[in-house]
C-alpha cells in the first residue's frame, strides 16, 4: 500500500482546490494549475485538507494512487510558492543571455543555440554564467532546465558545460595519471 497516496495534505490559506468531472483545479496567488485524475481515485477536500482515495483495488490505481497525491502536492506547493531552479555555465566564452522571449546559449558551438522560453516561466539572468527559471508548475520548470541543461551537458574531465546550482559532477583524471 502506497504511504505517500495516504498522506493528507494541507491547503494554505488563499489557496482554493476544486475538483469537477475527475479534474482537480488549485488556483492560488501566483496562479492556476489543473490537472486530470485517473478514474478510480477520488480527491476528497475538506476544510484546510485533502485527502485522495481509491474506489476500487486495481494494479493499475495502486501505482496512480501515490503519484496522484504528489502532484496535488506539486501544485498547491506552486501556486503558493513557487519552484525555481538555477543554472551555470562553466567554460571559456560560454554564456546565457535573454532576449525577450529567448534564451540564447554560447556553449563553445559555431552557433549559437536559441531556445524559446515556454509561457508561464521567466528566466532571470544572474550573471553571464548563471540563469534562474522560475514558474509554478514543477514540471515544466524541471522540464526546461533539463533541456537548457541537454544544450552542452558537463564534461568529467575539465568540467566544462551547464550544471544545476546544487550538481557535483565526479571529475575524471586525463591520460597523464596512467604513466
Amino acid at each position: 500500500m502506497s504511504r505517500i497516496g495516504n498522506r493528507i495534505i494541507t491547503i494554505p490559506a488563499g489557496v482554493t482546490v476544486e475538483v469537477n468531472d475527475n479534474v482537480v483545479t488549485v488556483k492560488g496567488p501566483k496562479g492556476e494549475l489543473s490537472q486530470k485524475i485517473v478514474n478510480g481515485l477520488n480527491v476528497k477536500v475538506e476544510e484546510g485538507s485533502l485527502k485522495v482515495e481509491k474506489t476500487e483495488d486495481k494494479k493499475e490505481l495502486e501505482a496512480m494512487f501515490g503519484t496522484t497525491n504528489a502532484l496535488i502536492k506539486n501544485m498547491i506547493k506552486g501556486v503558493s510558492e513557487g519552484y525555481e531552479k538555477g543554472l551555470e555555465i562553466i567554460g571559456v566564452g560560454y554564456r546565457f543571455q535573454v532576449r525577450g522571449t529567448t534564451l540564447v546559449v554560447s556553449a563553445g558551438y559555431s552557433h549559437n543555440v536559441e531556445l524559446a522560453i515556454p509561457s508561464g516561466l521567466t528566466v532571470e539572468t544572474v550573471s553571464n554564467n548563471e540563469i534562474t527559471i522560475k514558474g509554478i508548475s514543477k514540471e515544466l520548470v524541471g522540464e526546461f532546465a533539463a533541456k537548457v541543461r541537454k544544450v552542452r551537458k558537463p564534461e568529467p574531465y575539465k568540467g566544462k558545460g551547464i550544471r544545476y546550482k546544487d550538481e557535483f559532477i565526479r571529475r575524471k583524471e586525463g591520460k597523464k595519471a596512467s604513466k
